[in-house]
């Protein structure tokens, strides 16, 4: 357990009146490492289990939060179990994430001859989407995409086209981020439980 310090002083005597406990403050600041301990696992676990949600919904940070609580509980554990080479290996495949988060829906949009209104549009849908639960998460980029074409050139079938480019390439940079992120925890735990 990782320990903190609340005086400047470790106590070496046998408590009050030599009754054969700790004194009070050394108890108090043992107690309180403890729980210290216990909040910081909560928040690394918390951390691991938001990002994974993170992963699927685009306005969390998915793997940065993984990653975040992979380092937290690394640290914990004084990095003796999950050590550097384990973390570097991490935050290369976490870099790798935000990268296909980035490419994936410009570039899909842009194979298919997307206008600048439909990279717009499937921005603005996928953030509706947000507030419409899973249906809007999975349809909103789609109809941003189509809408945005629409808009820019009036051509319906260019419109599905590009709109259905956008969502497939979407679709392709979750399968790769989730596989990243996956990844990522089986080395952590790999780590953790053969270090």
């Amino acid at each position: 357990m990782r320990q903190y310090r609340i005086h400047s002083f470790v106590c070496s005597h046998a408590g009050a009146a030599g009754s054969g406990y700790p004194c009070l403050s050394c108890h108090d600041s043992t107690y309180i490492g403890r729980r210290m301990d216990i909040l910081l696992w909560a928040l690394a676990i918390l951390l691991m289990i938001v990002g994974l949600a993170g992963v699927v919904v685009p306005v969390l940070p998915g793997t940065p939060f993984v990653f975040m609580g992979m380092l937290i509980a690394a640290w914990l554990d004084q990095f003796q179990r999950v050590g550097v080479f384990t973390l570097s290996f991490a935050a290369v495949l976490m870099l790798l994430a935000i990268g296909v988060d980035f490419v994936a829906a410009s570039l899909g949009a842009k194979r298919a001859g997307a206008s600048t209104m439909a990279i717009t549009g499937a921005s603005l849908g996928t953030f509706v989407g947000l507030f419409l639960g899973i249906p809007g998460i999975l349809l909103g980029p789609f109809v941003g995409a189509a809408a945005g074409e629409i808009i820019a050139r009036r051509d319906t079938l260019q419109a599905a086209k590009v709109g259905l480019a956008t969502w497939l390439a979407l679709a392709l940079a979750i399968a790769a981020k989730l596989a990243l992120t996956f990844t990522m925890l089986g080395l952590f735990i790999a780590a953790y439980a053969l270090g």
